[in-house]
């Protein structure tokens, strides 16, 4: 939810403020860098373009607490595997760096969960 390694995994991918690039080397986080996600105020299709904007990131994974149908489909283009995570956000990348998350292979979560109505 938030721009550090302090903040919450957010629940909402598409709707969440922003994204957090992690570099590991060595098992080690090195480098992390906050990017606004743009594509939070959308009406519609925040997923796709939220997954379009961490693509252009080339990362090679995604933690995130949920993940739509059309999210889900860009990352597949992309070759980018998505893992489920949650709670604070250096807890769930030590989890992933230690093979403890699990691959999100389907949706979970709904299109449209995260707007507002």
């Amino acid at each position: 939810m938030g721009e550090n390694l302090e903040s919450e995994v957010d629940t909402k991918f598409g709707r969440c403020p922003y994204f957090l690039i992690a570099e590991i080397e060595d098992k080690e986080v090195k480098n992390v860098k906050a990017i606004e996600n743009t594509a939070a105020g959308q009406m519609g299709g925040a997923g796709i373009t939220a997954a379009e904007i961490v693509a252009n990131e080339k990362v090679d994974a995604v933690i995130t607490a949920n993940l739509g149908p059309r999210a889900l489909s860009v990352f597949g283009q992309f070759g980018i595997k998505a893992y489920q995570g949650q709670g604070i956000i250096k807890d769930a990348i030590q989890k992933f760096i230690e093979g403890e998350l699990t691959e999100i292979t389907d949706s979970t979560g709904p299109m449209h969960m995260g707007s507002e109505k």
